[in-house]
């Protein structure tokens, strides 16, 4: 096995070194260069007499399409510098695995084979190198900052290539939530940029009317009235519910599979018919499995009665239903508590837009507009990957006990701020305190 090292040089030597001993073992992150051109292989293992399987690992759950140029640049240094592959494989995770003894991974990769597939992409490569020096040695290439430049990743070089760029609009065409890319450029064609040059009579959609003509007017759209409809059987108490969870790749808990979104923290403020509003929450911060525990403290807060409200329910209620599955014996009570759950985005998204949500109606863009003084920047975890960060960190052994309990405090402030940041949004839009109201066609 090859140690990591920052020292290429060294690594190339020491793959070499063994190969020429006649090496018939696993040898990871093998080193090879071939016209300028160097790589490290995730994985070469033995195959057949004299012949070898290398294997790059991913950490998706299918292989793709980029996968395919990564393994066919490999695939051509390898072979030209005389190692004989006998198969090529994109190794990555089989999502269908289910972790059943702790510590036992034995079936979380598979292998996609791929070597005669990626073969003629590796012929190519060659050509590929020349035509790099190429570019290398002439004028900067003149091409314009356009789709290529966020796939299969976002460019670093962005700020660079766009500096001589005209200004973007103050309200550009694309912040039309799921704006087609034809309406886009067939408004480009006609020099307009800008959303509040759109013609009304170009927009076909009743919710990109809505966004344009409070992004000229300035006055927020606000259908109180609908609101009223949408949520009148919402029957109290209502719990506003959060979850935090964390989806690893590698399951540590038996029962799980990898990815799978294990809650780890709740907040739920309930709200009684006449106004007075409790809160409850549940955090699990020190790495042992959170489902059981956490199941049993939300049948707990939420009881057999009223409507449960989320913001995009469809992700809270998949976690109420993962943990019915993975407690048989809490199966009937957690299922029959998926089944409350209402949603307020489509709420929010039929009936209330202001144009600095600039076409989104994520909560943390909404609450701005309705209640500015619930700001998440002032918190030391702001948004769900923070969340997740912070987790790992104090579910680590390595964390200290101070550190966990600071982390816990700051965990229970972000997700508290979420549910309560619920209340006051469908507070606001059922009493319209300081907005404008009005339905538009």
């Amino acid at each position: 096995m090859i140690k990591a090292q920052p020292d290429l040089k060294a690594a190339l030597k020491q793959t070499s070194e063994l190969l020429a001993a006649g090496h018939r073992a696993p040898i990871y992150e093998a080193t090879f260069s071939h016209d300028g051109v160097l790589i490290q292989a995730d994985v070469l293992e033995p195959a057949g007499e004299n012949g070898w399987l290398m294997a790059e690992v991913k950490s998706s759950t299918t292989v793709k399409e980029y996968h395919r140029g990564d393994l066919a640049t490999q695939v051509w240094v390898l072979e030209s510098c005389g190692i004989e592959l006998q198969a090529a494989a994109i190794r990555h995770i089989d999502n269908s695995f289910v972790l059943s003894v702790p510590g036992e991974y034995r079936g979380l990769l598979k292998d996609a084979p791929l070597l005669e597939e990626v073969r003629p992409i590796a012929a190519r490569r060659h050509q590929v190198v020349a035509e790099a020096r190429e570019t290398l040695a002439g004028p900067e290439p003149v091409v314009s900052p356009g789709a290529q430049c966020q796939k299969p990743f976002s460019c670093e070089f962005q700020a660079y290539c766009g500096k001589d760029m005209p200004p973007q609009a103050e309200w550009p065409v694309d912040i039309l939530p799921r704006a087609s890319q034809n309406l886009v450029e067939e408004m480009a064609r006609q020099g307009i940029t800008d959303l509040r040059d759109v013609p009304l009579d170009a927009l076909k959609k009743g919710q990109h009317r809505v966004v344009h003509q409070a992004t000229v007017s300035g006055a927020p759209y606000h259908d109180r009235a609908g609101v009223m409809r949408a949520t009148e059987d919402w029957a109290f108490p209502r719990h506003y519910l959060d979850f935090e969870t964390i989806a690893l790749p590698v399951p540590a808990w038996v029962g799980a599979k990898p990815y799978q979104q294990v809650p780890f923290q709740f907040s739920c403020h309930s709200e009684l018919a006449d106004g007075s509003i409790t809160h409850r929450s549940f955090l699990s911060v020190d790495g042992s499995d959170p489902r059981r525990s956490c199941a049993e403290a939300l049948v707990e807060c939420v009881g057999k009665a009223g409507a449960i409200i989320a913001y995009n329910a469809s992700f809270e209620r998949s976690c109420v239903r993962g943990l019915a599955d993975a407690l048989p014996d809490m199966s009937i009570e957690l299922t029959a508590i998926a089944e409350r759950f209402v949603d307020l985005l489509p709420v929010a998204q039929s009936h209330y837009y202001h144009r600095d949500q600039r076409g989104s109606w994520s909560i943390k863009k909404v609450l701005p507009t309705i209640a500015p003084d619930l700001d998440y920047s002032n918190l030391e975890v702001g948004d769900g990957a923070a969340a997740q960060l912070a987790w790992l960190e104090a579910a680590s052994a390595q964390c200290t006990p101070e550190r966990r309990a600071q982390i816990a405090v700051s965990l229970e402030a972000y997700c508290e701020r979420d549910t309560w940041a619920m209340v006051v949004l469908l507070r606001r839009m059922l009493g319209g305190a300081g907005m404008t109201q009005g339905r538009l066609s």
